[in-house]
């Protein structure tokens, strides 16, 4: 059963990472308001003070290095990615990009130790699922789940994992990064024709057809949970994009604000029968206008606040 909570009684911090700004040229098609423009919408739905917000911490190059190449590592740090691996990632290289992507896996790190303490993590970035060992992809540059995962894996807080990734592009670099390790499980449902034109298997893979709706993309969910449920993970890690919206750009599906508070419900309503911490981060999402997809990101944090926290 869910628990509805009154502001008064939640006590949820967020990590974010849009303190750390992402220069880009003008015109560019990400963006990177969206961060902001979801902190400052979570604050007034939820009267929330600044202290509600935490900064997230900068990854250390240890624990990057627990995922990705030195090699690579050193390039994005010291600013020696050549022209293609820039083009590739989506995003000119600054020295302010690096902290950005240091914070934006630092962050889901930090929330993934509060979720193990409390049941829930969040942060308001992060689902990096395009970044594979020596090279970043689709504005991804680490693997923020892969990072969180290996290093906590290393400290012996756990040993197995799964990701729920339900942003509309395939979380390639989730799959080539973990799927063969038999302690995580790697789930993704997507887009068949979208981003990346080249797969990488997971462990459980849905193709969706475009102009898929509300009732086919709930079905499909409602068939692999129970799969999640019999791995018996002991974290959860959730990317909970909103480019499934019908309003998204580069989404191609059909889904309404509904249908997406019905799929976070799913979601968070096994977590919490299996009594099982999850972490939530924000996934993709370019809606146009902008406009939807903060309220699809807020519609995901309203449905995650009626279910933690709870006694645990």
């Amino acid at each position: 059963m869910t628990q509805t909570i009154g502001t008064n009684q939640m006590s949820h911090q967020y990590f974010f990472a849009d303190h750390h700004t992402l220069p880009l040229p003008a015109n560019h098609r990400f963006p990177a308001e969206k961060y902001m423009l979801t902190r400052e919408g979570l604050m007034e739905i939820f009267s929330l003070t600044s202290d509600s917000f935490i900064p997230s911490p900068l990854a250390t190059k240890e624990e990057l290095l627990t995922t990705h190449c030195p090699i690579y590592v050193d390039h994005v740090f010291n600013g020696t990615l050549d022209d293609r691996a820039q083009k590739r990632i989506g995003f000119p290289w600054s020295k302010e990009l690096v902290k950005r992507v240091r914070a934006s896996t630092g962050g889901t790190l930090a929330a993934a130790r509060v979720a193990l303490e409390t049941g829930y993590g969040a942060q308001l970035a992060g689902g990096t699922h395009h970044a594979h060992y020596d090279f970043g992809s689709g504005y991804c540059v680490f693997n923020d789940f892969a990072v969180a995962i290996n290093v906590l894996r290393a400290e012996q807080k756990i040993k197995r994992a799964a990701i729920i990734d339900l942003d509309v592009h395939q979380g390639d670099g989730n799959a080539a990064l973990l799927a063969d390790n038999p302690d995580v499980l790697v789930f993704s449902m997507h887009g068949a024709k979208n981003f990346p034109s080249r797969k990488h298997p997971s462990d459980i893979d849905i193709e969706l057809a475009d102009g898929c709706d509300d009732n086919g993309y709930l079905s499909q969910l409602a068939l692999v949970l129970p799969h999640i449920e019999q791995f018996m993970p002991e974290i959860i890690f959730y990317q909970a994009g909103v480019d499934v919206l019908a309003t998204d750009r580069l989404g191609r599906l059909a889904l309404t604000t509904k249908g997406l508070a019905q799929r976070d419900h799913q979601v968070f309503s096994m977590a919490q029968r299996m009594r099982v911490p999850i972490v939530q981060v924000l996934g993709g999402g370019y809606g146009e206008p902008l406009s939807t997809t903060i309220e699809g990101y807020l519609t995901t944090f309203q449905v995650a606040r009626q279910y933690y926290p709870t006694p645990y």
